[in-house]
C-alpha cells in the first residue's frame, strides 16, 4: 500500500550497480530503456551529491586468469568470459554515471554488491540506515543486492524507474517479486527518490502481509505502474 515516507539524509546512501557499457552496446546483453534508465540515474546522483548523500558505484567484472568463478560460468570460445569481461572496454561504467570525486566502485565477480563484505562494512561505518538501489539487470544483480541489503538490516528504497533489464515485462515481474519482499523499504519512482534525497515527505509503496501483488500476465503491468 502507499504510505507518507520520510527518510534522513543522514542516514541515507546511494547505489547504483553495474550501469555498464556492455548494456547499450553489446546486443547480447542490451537493457531494454537504458537510455531513459542512465537519465534517472544522473538525477538521482545529482540530488544525493547535493545532499550530501554518500554515492557507491559497483561493477560486475569477471577475470578468468585471476580469479575462480562459479561453476558452470559461460565462456567464449576464446576462454574470455561471456559478459564483463575485464579485458572489455564495455565492462567500464558509463562515463556519465560513473563515480565523481572519490566516489568508491565496488568490482564484482558475483550478482550481489554485497559479495565479499565490503559494501556491508562501507554502509555500516557511513551509518547507513536507507539505502537508494537503481541499475540493471533487475531479475538479477538488482534482485540479489536487494535481498542482501534486506537481510544485513538495511532499508531499501527500491526506484523502480531507474532499474532496468532486458524486457519491460523481465524488469517489471522483478521489480513487483521484489516489492512483494521487500520488508522495511518501499518501491518509488525517481521524482519521489529526488525528494525523499532533499528531506521531503513523499507517498511510496510499501509492502505490508505476505505477498500482496498476486499478479498475472494481464495485470502485472497495471500492477507496477500503480507502485
Amino acid at each position: 500500500m502507499r504510505t507518507a515516507l520520510s527518510i534522513e539524509p543522514g542516514k541515507a546512501a546511494a547505489l547504483f550497480v553495474d550501469l555498464q557499457e556492455e548494456h547499450r552496446q553489446d546486443r547480447r546483453y542490451l537493457v531494454e530503456g537504458f537510455d531513459a534508465v542512465v537519465g534517472n540515474v544522473q538525477r538521482l546522483q545529482r540530488a544525493a551529491r547535493t545532499a550530501r548523500i554518500p554515492v557507491l558505484h559497483s561493477a560486475y567484472v569477471v577475470d578468468l586468469a585471476a580469479q575462480r568463478v562459479k561453476p558452470f560460468h559461460p565462456v567464449m570460445a576464446d576462454g574470455t568470459s561471456a559478459f564483463s569481461d575485464a579485458n572489455d572496454p564495455m565492462s567500464e561504467i558509463c562515463a556519465e554515471v560513473g563515480p565523481a570525486d572519490g566516489e568508491p566502485v565496488l568490482v564484482k565477480s558475483d550478482a550481489s554488491a554485497f559479495a565479499g563484505g565490503r559494501l556491508a562494512d562501507r554502509l555500516a561505518a557511513l551509518g547507513t540506515e536507507w539505502l537508494f538501489v537503481a541499475g540493471v539487470w533487475t531479475e538479477a544483480c538488482i534482485a540479489e543486492t536487494v535481498r542482501d541489503a534486506v537481510g544485513r538490516g538495511f532499508r531499501v528504497a527500491l526506484v523502480k524507474d531507474a532499474c532496468g533489464s532486458g524486457s519491460a515485462a523481465m524488469h517489471q515481474t522483478a521489480i513487483l517479486n521484489l516489492a512483494n519482499r521487500l520488508y522495511g523499504g518501499a518501491v518509488i519512482d525517481t521524482d519521489g527518490a529526488c525528494r525523499l534525497m532533499a528531506g521531503e515527505t513523499v507517498e511510496a509503496w510499501r509492502m505490508q502481509g505476505s505477498a500482496p501483488l498476486r499478479f498475472t500476465y494481464d495485470n502485472a503491468a497495471r500492477l507496477y505502474l500503480d507502485l
